[in-house]
């Protein structure tokens, strides 16, 4: 028996990811794992070395041929073994021996997937650099938190990026799972059981071409893999969208806290000069339903009639490469955005001063209840005091000097304290040293 450490490893540089999804790469693939499973034969004395060598020689494919021939059987794979035994001749009856079709799509699709999810990661940890770059150079911009898209509590822009950069290092992790849980190989036949193939074969192929043979499989690679892969490629674009969806809201004209960078010659509306639309924030989120949809069909295919049915197959020939293509793009346009982003401190500070001082209510609340006050009287005293400052638009700390039940407890002088942005700040520090430092 031949053995596994003598195995040469195949080794390649990743291909750009528009050149993965080609049907020129997929059928190189097949072809490449037919001859890994003619020199597994071969060792075990089942393909003699002459036919070994005129297979490894002369075994080839056209394009052309294969849509042609696959006009007339109806069967990409078949197509592609005519074909390729049009060029080998005799030989070719030791080319997929004792193999059915998954055996070659599947394992292929694996190595495709793989590739392609390396892609993506590398430009995950590019995104991720760049949104770190932007989160410690806005780390103490501070700008109003909103809940319920209501003024809350002063936070930092630099908050905003950490909490994005610290979900996209989530999305690295899932990213390197849902590759590792895809790389596996499945040369088994027709029902997974090796009825007419040694399991050398296929630890033998999988060996060379990087994967890991499956634990068990019926005549397919079980699509729950598939499933993670696609359905981590989703959560990865609604990330997106999220950082997406909250530049659009802050390029609102009321807002206009920050705004998408806008390039020499770029035009915004085709009947108002004047606009600045945040149309890459805009496609981006659009983008990301299409990738929401692609998951769903990838959930929906992990059901098969008994061993296999190819209800599976129409739909991932396109939800694969598309997510793949269109995730890795989305990535590539995020990084610009943010690296491009435009951002206006100066409008924060004055959106943070809209609510003329409202944003320390929970500061004097919690002040209150200090002095021995019970939680619902403080309340009652405070938002009686807001409810004032809304209908005057007198500054907040005006009402709270003229309130004479609450000026009884607090001093004027403590009073004064608690107005102080700066309190706001106090743990910004330990934040970033959680997400920076400890990960």
């Amino acid at each position: 028996m031949f053995k596994k450490e003598e195995i040469m490893i195949e080794r390649y540089s990743l291909p750009e990811m528009k050149d993965i999804w080609t049907s020129e790469n997929k059928f190189k693939k097949w072809l490449k794992i037919e001859i890994y499973v003619a020199e597994a034969m071969n060792k075990l004395g089942i393909v003699p070395d002459k036919d070994l060598k005129n297979i490894k020689s002369k075994a080839r494919f056209d394009l052309k041929e294969i849509n042609e021939i696959e006009k007339k059987v109806n069967h990409d794979v078949i197509a592609f073994l005519t074909d390729v035994a049009k060029y080998v001749g005799p030989s070719s009856r030791y080319i997929h021996l004792g193999l059915t079709s998954s055996d070659i799509i599947d394992t292929t699709n694996s190595c495709l997937m793989r590739e392609a999810g390396l892609l993506i990661l590398n430009k995950l940890k590019n995104f991720s650099e760049t949104l770190k770059e932007k989160a410690f150079e806005y780390k103490n911009t501070i700008c109003i938190g909103r809940t319920h898209g209501i003024h809350a509590e002063p936070t930092t822009f630099g908050l905003k990026i950490t909490l994005w950069y610290d979900e996209m290092r989530r999305n690295i992790i899932r990213m390197k799972s849902a590759i590792e849980n895809i790389s596996v190989g499945k040369v088994s036949g027709a029902v997974g059981t090796y009825a007419h193939i040694d399991t050398f074969v296929e630890e033998y192929v999988c060996k060379k071409i990087g994967l890991k043979p499956v634990n068990i499989s019926n005549q397919i690679i079980q699509r729950d893999r598939y499933a993670e892969f696609i359905t981590s490629l989703s959560i990865i674009g609604s990330t997106i969208e999220k950082i997406a969806t909250e530049i659009r809201g802050l390029q609102r004209t009321e807002i206009h806290e920050v705004e998408e960078g806008f390039v020499k010659g770029q035009k915004g509306s085709s009947a108002m000069p004047h606009k600045k639309n945040p149309i890459l924030s805009e496609r981006l989120c659009g983008m990301a339903r299409v990738l929401r949809s692609n998951a769903m069909t990838s959930l929906e295919n992990n059901a098969l009639w008994h061993e296999r049915d190819i209800s599976h197959s129409s739909a991932e020939r396109i939800i694969i490469p598309d997510s793949t293509i269109l995730l890795h793009y989305m990535l590539v346009k995020s990084e610009f955005l943010i690296k491009n982003l435009v951002v206006f401190p100066e409008n924060m500070m004055k959106n943070i001063e809209l609510t003329y001082g409202l944003i320390y209510s929970q500061t004097i609340l919690l002040a209150l209840i200090k002095k021995g006050i019970s939680r619902e009287e403080s309340y009652e005293i405070v938002q009686r005091c807001s409810m004032q400052c809304w209908k005057t638009k007198q500054p907040f700390k005006d009402v709270l000097e003229n309130d004479k039940e609450l000026m009884k407890i607090i001093s004027s002088n403590e009073l004064q304290e608690l107005f102080n942005l700066d309190r706001f700040l106090t743990n910004v520090d330990l934040i970033y040293k959680r997400v920076f430092l400890e990960t």
